[in-house]
């Protein structure tokens, strides 16, 4: 074994059987989540992964019973935390975990599974104001433009995949909105689609004519991806006529910027290009925040500092006393 793998091997986490006991805490917990704070799945299941480490790090006796809930001092939750950070996580996620074992043991205490909620005091990093990588405007059309091309052979997934990409850039849509979406969300006439975003909080989204254009061509051509059993208001099918889902969605954007010579991207990136362009074209951040569907324009803000970047970059550029 070389040394390089002997030292990868030594830094990955042994995986630890879950306690009995703990899966049922962990069971409620989600259904917290879910029923009152109105969590997506995939959200819930991150928060529950990031509690079972914490679960995991309270020493018990005896393996075969529920760990202690009331050995979640502060102490031990900044113990946890540091051995996170010490295993290279991202401050994103850091903080991430640090959220989610705020909302377990304020949720535990609150249902008397524990005395008092230690995660009170609790200080965690801030998450890195990171923004991926977007598309210029013209990689953005060129991607377009790929999309509807390969649409023109009438093939109904290609047709599909094109109003999925117009969609995406014109609404700037997370993947799970878009995939969540059912036929009568659309209003064609209004060119406006009704989302559930997170929380369940809903928000009507605007769409443009090239957006409106491949939505009209993928419902007429939608029944050739089901078949005489299939019977569902999805508004995005996949090959066996069932709703489409985000892992193939994320192939298809990844597929499309490869076939476009564009940056690769996932879909995310996609809605990251549009709140760019959006205020590169002088919309407000008022205006782009609901678009998105953010709590915080704290979180919209992000966005002004990559136009700033890029801004100057083509200043720095084009000015012959740059």
């Amino acid at each position: 074994m070389s040394a390089a793998r002997s030292r990868a091997g030594a830094t990955k986490p042994r995986r630890i059987p879950e306690r009995p006991g703990d899966t049922a805490v962990l069971a409620a917990f989600v259904a917290h989540l879910q029923a009152q704070r109105g969590l997506s799945e995939h959200t819930s299941r991150a928060y529950r992964g990031d509690v079972r480490t914490l679960l995991d790090a309270v020493p018990t006796d005896d393996a075969d019973t529920p760990t202690d809930l009331d050995a979640l001092d502060l102490t031990a939750l900044r113990s946890w935390l540091a051995g996170q950070s010490a295993r290279g996580l991202s401050r994103s996620t850091l903080a991430r975990r640090a959220a989610a074992a705020r909302t377990f043991t304020a949720w535990a205490t609150r249902t008397g599974r524990m005395t008092e909620d230690p995660a009170l005091r609790l200080l965690a990093p801030r998450p890195d104001s990171v923004v991926p990588a977007v598309l210029a405007v013209d990689e953005a059309d060129t991607l377009l433009t790929v999309a509807r091309t390969r649409a023109d052979d009438g093939e109904p997934a290609h047709v599909r995949d094109w109003a999925v990409l117009e969609l995406l850039y014109a609404s700037g849509l997370r993947v799970s909105e878009l995939v969540g979406l059912d036929l009568t969300d659309v209003d064609q006439g209004q060119r406006l689609v009704r989302v559930l975003g997170k929380g369940n909080k809903e928000r009507m989204v605007p769409f443009g004519v090239p957006a409106a254009r491949a939505l009209t061509q993928w419902v007429d051509v939608r029944g050739g991806l089901m078949d005489a059993a299939t019977t569902t208001n999805a508004l995005f099918l996949g090959h066996r006529g069932r709703r489409l889902g985000t892992r193939q969605v994320r192939s298809t954007v990844h597929e499309l910027a490869a076939a476009a010579g564009v940056r690769d991207l996932a879909p995310h990136g996609v809605r990251h290009s549009t709140a760019t362009h959006l205020l590169e074209g002088g919309s407000d951040l008022r205006s782009v925040q609901e678009v998105l569907g953010h709590a915080s324009l704290a979180t919209t803000q992000r966005y002004t500092h990559i136009s700033a970047e890029r801004l100057r970059a083509s200043f720095q550029q084009a000015h012959p006393r740059a």
